[in-house]
């Protein structure tokens, strides 16, 4: 059949039915349907009546059509063409018809992909509506780019506003400093050190420009040009810090500047530092560089109170600041990195981490550093660095600390400082102190301190004469202490001459070694841990060991004792010798109890005695009174027991106290309560403990009253009429240190006495002998030391009610030791005299002969028949004229060996200032030589 007689299917609009509908309307204006693009979209609005678009006219009907017809209509059938399928596909996804330019409908319910209708656009396109799966949750880089924008616009608009909105403050007010005040016990003033801001302002022209490079090129290298904060600095410290290298500080020399002079906030907080960084851009934008400088190293601490560079210059190196040299100056850079840990003195009262070996090791270290820093940064040359290396290498070392304060305030002030910064647990520290505006109040008495300094002065003048014996007077030194048994409190102290001329605090440690004042600890050990059984193991239980009692307690008193381990073999040391024990001026007591061996301070017996309970119990007895471990020899030699350690005036005094408190240890403090404004920052808290059973303490003050109390004690001399007194004589080997230590019932003190060498710049002082010194052959406990006791707490207990101590009760066994033999001797044996015979030089000790000892002697007329109360000229240990001195002797001046007991009385009939030969002096006891006592 031909094309043209075919009948075409009708589209369901357009041709020839859409014709015959349209010449079936009525005629006129009306609105005809509107003309159908390929698409079916209306291309003109009903009612044109053009001829283009109309489907076909009356007048033409059947004879022609316009562009469409049967193929457009077949088309649009074949391809989802016509209205209702249009209108559906546009949005269910049909793939359109029409005309050449059709377009298709769109993938799915979000809207067509190609073509179709877009629907409403978003402001953000998130999640993108053009992605599948996992790529519509990835933002477009112009959705990501505008965040960022958005939110730095967002910063510089709130950092704006921040910085618009922060002030600077009034650097006279932040800078000021406030006093701390320091309060005696009474609540009345005792110094006000102004926060020990030791600060005088200087002018940017006085500060040298090696100081300013110093600090430039250890803390802020940028200074010069950045705009008062550095990003780069901080990020380098960061990374720096990280590999554990030296470090530039993070913030810069404007914003440390702030931090010191124009904030109060000191606190370690977010807001502080964002404060802290918009006020230093203000403070550089405001104030100019010379300035910030000069007030930053005038405000900057420097460690000893030291505030400004001037007064460091002064502290440290005695000199102004302009003439300070780049190699101190560098000293002084590394300073501000802390100088609790910088200091090359040292600051172990701060914190014992801060000894001064480790601290001249670091700041000798960023010394070096911050001058090669400054030659790496142009500001020094090599040359000139070389030349301070060869001069001062290490480093040039700054003078030993000072004291602000004048006479004994000093040593007080200092006292309770160190004592508030190693007991406050709020974290304050030095830096937090020198700031200022704390209240101190002291357990000092102000009387007690006044009446310690006089009677000491008195002594001195009286008998120290450095003009008349310049050999033998010059550089003696007393310390003293009191402590209250029943509270701890450190009422008193005696420091030295003067805190700014003698800058050691003598009733702190000196190094001076106890002596025979050590034995009573060895006697509480024996009632504490008992001897050993000699046929049972080293380590033995307390069951296993026997409690001694003192009266009861026998040992061997001879002179030159063979000192034997607890199992009955000779001791012998390295080297294989003996320790053959002596006494003072080579005494012998044969049996005696340990009662009448502390009367007389005979050394064999508590030699003995310390070898059988054992050089670790014994150890662990002074340190429970409360001596502190590190004041104690760390040997195990026999002489252990007789005083070679050396604790300070302060915890001898306390550690007496325990026995005068029933057994109850309380470490001495100075600072009773710390506040700031109304706010308290610290309070002490007692916190006793019990070192010994009440009996054990109470035995051991029995024994002590009758050192003093009885005619043959060696402690006669500190007697105070009308009250109970306990103490203990001391005077070591070769005479170097004299003790006394003793308490009442209410108050416990130590006195000491020492010669240093003439050396004042040698850190490592040694210790000189006393004979002669004061016009006496030999310095005794009993003598000066005692003296001083007696004086002093006499005074100070006027008007004191009189206390008792407790009596004691039963205690122990019996206890025959160091070859003594039973039954028990009498009270008090006579002593015995030895012939002084003095081994040859070649002859070692373990194979000398020990001569018996011999018969008794006479005494001569101006001695008693103990040999213990000689006139001036007489007798085994000569005493003050009128015959008060206490025998006993320097064993090492027999030439054998060691002694801690007491001498004690008052000249020799012919001083000695050394002794004799065949002595081998030092520690090590017996032959080998030790502290006399």
């Amino acid at each position: 059949m031909s094309e043209h007689r075919r009948k075409s299917p009708q589209p369901q609009s357009g041709g020839r039915a859409a014709a015959r509908r349209a010449a079936q309307q009525p005629s006129g204006r009306r609105a005809a349907p509107p003309h159908r693009t390929s698409a079916g979209s209306a291309s003109t609005p009903y009612g044109d009546e053009s001829p283009s678009a109309s489907y076909g006219d009356s007048t033409s009907q059947g004879e022609g059509r316009s562009y469409g017809g049967r193929a457009e209509s077949r088309r649009a059938a074949q391809g989802g063409g016509g209205r209702r399928r249009m209108d559906s596909g546009a949005g269910a996804g049909g793939r359109g018809g029409g005309r050449r330019g059709g377009g298709g409908g769109g993938r799915g319910p979000d809207g067509p992909r190609y073509g179709g209708d877009p629907g409403k656009r978003r402001l953000i396109d998130y999640p993108r509506r053009d992605k599948d799966g996992w790529g519509r949750w990835v933002p477009s880089w112009k959705l990501a780019t505008g965040i960022c924008l958005g939110f730095i616009g967002t910063l510089m608009a709130a950092a704006t506003v921040a910085y618009a909105m922060v002030g600077v403050p009034d650097p006279d007010k932040a800078a000021t400093a406030q006093n701390n005040v320091y309060l005696w016990d009474d609540g009345t003033q005792m110094a006000a050190t102004g926060g020990e801001i030791n600060r005088q302002n200087v002018d940017f022209e006085q500060i040298p420009l090696h100081m300013q490079n110093a600090v430039i090129s250890a803390e802020n290298k940028t200074f010069w040009s950045d705009e008062g904060i550095d990003p780069m600095g901080i990020s380098r410290a960061l990374v720096n810090m990280a590999k554990g290298g030296q470090t530039q500080g993070g913030s810069t020399i404007t914003q440390q500047y702030v931090k010191n002079n124009r904030l109060r906030d000191q606190s370690q907080t977010l807001s502080r530092k964002f404060k802290e960084l918009f006020i230093s851009m203000k403070i550089d934008n405001q104030v100019k560089k010379s300035d910030i400088m000069a007030g930053y190293l005038n405000t900057s601490y420097y460690g000893r109170g030291a505030y400004g560079i001037q007064a460091a210059a002064r502290t440290y190196y005695e000199t102004d600041a302009n003439k300070l040299t780049a190699s101190q100056s560098a000293v002084l850079a590394a300073l501000l990195k802390g100088p609790t840990y910088f200091d090359p003195a040292g600051a172990i009262d701060i914190d014992p981490a801060a000894t001064q070996a480790k601290n001249y090791k670091r700041a000798a270290e960023r010394w070096s550093w911050i001058l090669d820093q400054m030659v790496k940064d142009g500001h020094l040359d090599s040359a000139e660095r070389d030349q301070h290396i060869q001069a001062g290498y290490p480093m040039p070392k700054p003078i030993k600390k000072g004291a602000k304060l004048g006479g004994q305030v000093g040593y007080l002030v200092d006292l309770a400082k160190a004592n508030f910064l190693s007991k406050n647990d709020r974290g304050i520290t030095a830096k937090d102190l020198a700031q200022g505006g704390y209240e101190i109040h002291t357990t000092f008495n102000k009387s007690k301190v006044k009446k310690l300094e006089k009677t000491i002065a008195d002594v001195y003048k009286k008998n120290i004469d450095p003009k008349k014996r310049p050999k033998y007077d010059t550089f003696v030194q007393f310390g003293g202490a009191s402590v209250e048994p029943s509270t701890g409190k450190i009422v008193a102290i005696y420091g030295g001459e003067d805190a700014t001329r003698h800058f050691i605090n003598n009733a702190n440690e000196t190094g001076a070694q106890v002596g025979s004042t050590f034995k009573p600890f060895v006697l509480a050990a024996a009632m504490t841990d008992g001897v050993r059984d000699p046929k049972l193991g080293e380590n033995q239980s307390l069951e296993e060991r026997t409690l001694v009692d003192p009266d009861k307690a026998i040992y061997n008193g001879k002179n030159k004792l063979k000192i034997k381990r607890y199992d009955g073999s000779v001791w012998r040391n390295e080297e294989g010798k003996e320790w053959l024990q002596v006494n003072d001026n080579d005494q012998s007591y044969k049996n005696i109890n340990l009662r009448d061996a502390m009367i007389v301070s005979a050394n064999s017996p508590f030699v003995q005695l310390g070898m059988d309970i054992g050089i670790p119990q014994v150890r662990e007895a002074a340190s429970n009174a409360g001596l502190l471990e590190s004041s104690l020899d760390k040997s195990n030699v026999p002489s252990f027991s007789i005083g070679i350690s050396s604790p300070s005036a302060i915890r001898m005094a306390g550690a007496y106290g325990t026995f005068a408190a029933n057994g109850q240890q309380r470490d001495p403090y100075s600072v009773q309560e710390v506040k700031k404004g109304a706010l308290t920052v610290y309070k002490h808290k007692d916190e006793p403990s019990g070192a010994f059973p009440p009996v054990i303490a109470n035995t051991v003050t029995d024994i002590l009253r009758d050192v003093v109390d009885k005619d043959e004690g060696t402690g006669k001399n500190a007697r105070i009429p009308g009250r109970p007194v306990a103490g203990k004589t001391g005077t070591t080997d070769g005479n170097k240190s004299a003790w006394f230590v003793g308490y009442t019932p209410q108050l416990s003190t130590a006195i000491d006495m020492f010669r240093l060498d003439s050396n004042e710049k040698n850190k490592n002082r040694a210790f000189q002998e006393m004979f002669g010194t004061g016009g006496k052959a030999k310095i005794h406990g009993s003598s000066f030391p005692s003296e001083i006791w007696q004086r002093y707490m006499s005074d100070v207990h006027k008007g004191q009610p009189v206390k008792q101590f407790p009596k004691p009760g039963p205690f122990g066994e019996a206890v025959w030791g160091g070859g003594a033999s039973s039954p028990p001797p009498s009270p008090l044996p006579s002593p015995s005299k030895e012939p002084s015979e003095k081994p040859s030089k070649s002859s070692s000790p373990s194979a000398s002969k020990e001569p018996s000892p011999s018969p008794s002697t006479s005494p001569s007329k101006s001695c008693d028949p103990w040999g213990l109360d000689c006139g001036e000229l007489g007798g085994t240990e000569g005493g003050d004229p009128g015959g008060n001195g206490n025998g006993s002797g320097n064993g090492s001046a027999s030439g054998s060996g060691n002694g801690s007991g007491d001498s004690d009385g008052g000249v020799d009939p012919s001083p000695s200032p050394s002794p004799s030969p065949g002595v081998n002096s030092g520690k090590g006891g017996g032959w080998l030589g030790g502290p006399d006592g």
